[in-house]
């Protein structure tokens, strides 16, 4: 009998294939950790960036833009990092 939990079209790969799949998953993995990583110090930079476009003069707010540019990376690698990892049946401990 099959097992169930693996999607139809992966039930006859060959190994360089379940390579190829395992690799592609693990690219995806780590583009999640990116992603919610620059997430997280997007969010703290946020505490700055109020002061910055408070205080700043005139169009020069230098931390409000790396921090719209952290949330713009953390989007990216979320959503790329999700699309790669699709079909995930595994736990990865590493």
């Amino acid at each position: 009998m099959s097992n169930k939990l693996i999607p139809v079209e992966e039930r006859h790969l060959t190994p360089e294939q379940v390579d190829v799949i395992d690799r592609r998953r693990r690219r995806g993995q780590l583009l999640l950790v990116i992603g919610f990583q620059t997430l997280i110090i997007g969010t703290i930079i946020t505490l700055w960036s109020g002061q910055d476009f408070t205080y700043s003069p005139g169009w020069i707010h230098p931390l409000g833009y790396w921090d719209a540019f952290l949330f713009l990376v953390s989007f990216t690698c979320i959503v790329s990092g999700i699309q790669l990892r699709r079909g995930l049946n595994e736990f990865f401990s590493y």
